[in-house]
């Protein structure tokens, strides 16, 4: 771990306060194609992450790459409108600097989502997977180096990363909403190729039940700081092998266009619920 990460941290933090003096009790992290959420923050103070010293930004489409401080519901919020990728060049600590910020910043339950591939076969696009567990398959990991005890401790516990009440309140902001939610494990790989046929039936035996490029790395981190996680994935395609389509990524971002409404409601929802 960068001995300097907590200075750069608390830098980007004092940033962002400058700017609102909220403090969010939720922290959201919006995957690709599911950015319109940002839409429902009120009192909003939109920082881009350009503006905020040490973020790092996002050059996949999709990722609007701005901070939004405000409320949702009157529940205090810190969203990050996009985020960045491992695949995309970054290392680690860069890619969980924003959740880093985020509990920098006081939040202290984060509800974090991403677009994914289900692996399960009885899984369709449109649906929507609590996260139980992961699998880190990166073959990386944000807290490998030396370790700051003033960002969390040397060895953290990961046997519930994605905790029971976090899981409860995403069931219970669906009862509201009306809508279904499949529970699964996530399989977080490096990226950015699309995985292959026998890739997939390798996931399969090992237990997951689908499959992204984010995700498993920023709640690591959320996890060494501390916080308490609400993992939400969004099936966006059927995983290779699983169908006669291509994959795309222009398939992502449709289908998390398709759902955007009922989207927006589960999270809002959510959010609430997490309060």
């Amino acid at each position: 771990m960068d001995v300097e990460l907590y200075d750069k941290i608390t830098e980007a933090v004092t940033a962002v306060r400058q700017r609102s003096k909220n403090e969010p009790m939720v922290g959201v992290v919006l995957g690709s194609g599911l950015g319109a959420f940002a839409d429902r923050v009120d009192n909003c103070v939109k920082i881009p992450y350009r503006d905020i010293p040490h973020f790092p930004e996002s050059g996949v489409a999709g990722h609007a790459g701005e901070l939004l401080i405000g409320d949702i519901d009157g529940v205090p919020v810190a969203v990050m409108a996009g985020r960045v990728h491992y695949y995309e060049g970054y290392h680690m600590q860069q890619v969980t600097f924003g959740v880093r910020v985020l509990a920098g910043l006081g939040a202290k339950k984060l509800l974090i989502t991403n677009a994914a591939g289900a692996v399960n076969p009885t899984f369709a696009p449109g649906d929507f997977m609590v996260i139980v567990d992961h699998l880190n398959l990166t073959g990386d990991n944000p807290l490998r180096g030396g370790n700051d005890q003033k960002l969390g401790p040397r060895f953290p516990d990961m046997s519930t990363a994605y905790g029971a009440d976090c899981r409860r309140a995403l069931h219970e902001a669906s009862r509201k909403v009306g809508v279904t939610l499949r529970e699964g494990v996530y399989a977080g790989l490096a990226g950015p190729s699309y995985e292959t046929p026998a890739e997939i039936r390798m996931l399969q035996i090992i237990g997951a039940d689908a499959v992204g490029m984010s995700t498993v790395a920023e709640v690591i981190a959320a996890n060494h700081s501390g916080m308490q996680v609400a993992g939400l994935s969004v099936m966006t395609n059927r995983a290779a092998g699983l169908s006669d389509q291509p994959l795309s990524h222009e398939e992502v971002k449709e289908v998390g266009e398709r759902v955007r409404g009922v989207l927006c409601d589960l999270l809002a929802a959510t959010v609430a619920c997490l309060a």
